[in-house]
């Protein structure tokens, strides 16, 4: 009797500490009873470990690509307008690609630190898979609507139609095709390289503004005049290394602009 009377209190007992945890149970539905046994338990810890353990891998690899691209590059892209400028590169092209693996084709970075004058040779074309360096350093153009002076360091960047500036951030390498520039009152021909923009409203108006790469005869092996935003090269690289980024490359255009630097959604990537 009893023995059969403390198993009928214990058995009591236990109920009602199910009913009370339940009662607590965080998001539960008031109206409905959520009951979780050990196996449940259990699994749910593993899957949250399994999540954690995942994204720490996914960061962990980041970084170390990242600082391996940073020690292969660093002594050769000198001088740099800031510090971060090729980690920033890097991080944005390494996330982009875990994101988005199947549009990167080619493991070609078009690089460009507009921190530098426009006088400066300041345009890199990187192997990512080798990590050598495939062109450069040479001279590119930024937007009028960057500068006041035909030359010089440019200091207002733009995602706005009309602005004729820079636009800051990491693009997707579209098509190249046949661009027809002007540039003192002519017309010229080169080729051209659609650029699609992927670092938000930074610069996802390229495509729409006709922010491309192109070749221009005002930009020579000393000194780059200004375009309508794009990145132009001389014209004869441009009819070399344009077709080796397209269809799949990268290109990252740079400047130590605080408000990008703290938004970009690819600069920030993994930071810690």
């Amino acid at each position: 009797m009893a023995f059969g009377k403390y198993l009928k209190t214990g058995l009591i007992g236990a109920l009602a500490l199910i009913l009370v945890g339940t009662r607590f149970i965080p998001g539960a539905d008031a109206h409905s009873s959520v009951l979780f046994g050990p196996s449940t338990l259990v699994a749910g810890t593993r899957s949250a470990v399994s999540d954690v353990s995942a994204e720490g891998k996914t960061t962990g690899g980041l970084l170390a690509k990242t600082s391996e691209a940073v020690r292969a590059f660093a002594a050769a892209v000198r001088p740099l307008s800031h510090p971060k400028a090729l980690e920033f590169a890097f991080r944005s092209y390494f996330a982009y690609i875990a994101a988005h693996p199947d549009d990167v084709k080619k493991p070609l970075l078009y690089f460009v630190d507009y921190g530098l004058s426009s006088t400066e040779p300041r345009g890199y074309i990187f192997d990512m898979k080798a990590l050598t360096i495939l062109e450069g350093p040479f001279t590119v153009a930024h937007g009028r609507g960057s500068s006041q002076t035909q030359y010089g360091i440019p200091t207002r960047f733009s995602n706005a139609f009309g602005s004729a500036a820079t636009s800051l951030g990491l693009y997707l390498a579209e098509n190249a095709y046949q661009f027809r520039g002007h540039t003192g009152g002519r017309t010229y021909s080169a080729l051209g390289l659609r650029l699609k923009g992927v670092s938000g409203n930074f610069n996802d108006n390229a495509l729409a503004r006709g922010v491309v790469a192109h070749g221009s005869p005002y930009v020579t092996a000393d000194r780059a005049g200004r375009s309508e935003g794009c990145p132009a090269m001389e014209q004869d690289r441009a009819r070399r290394m344009l077709p080796k980024l397209a269809d799949g490359g990268m290109v990252f255009l740079f400047a130590p602009d605080q408000e990008w630097m703290a938004d970009d959604p690819w600069v920030v990537a993994g930071a810690e």
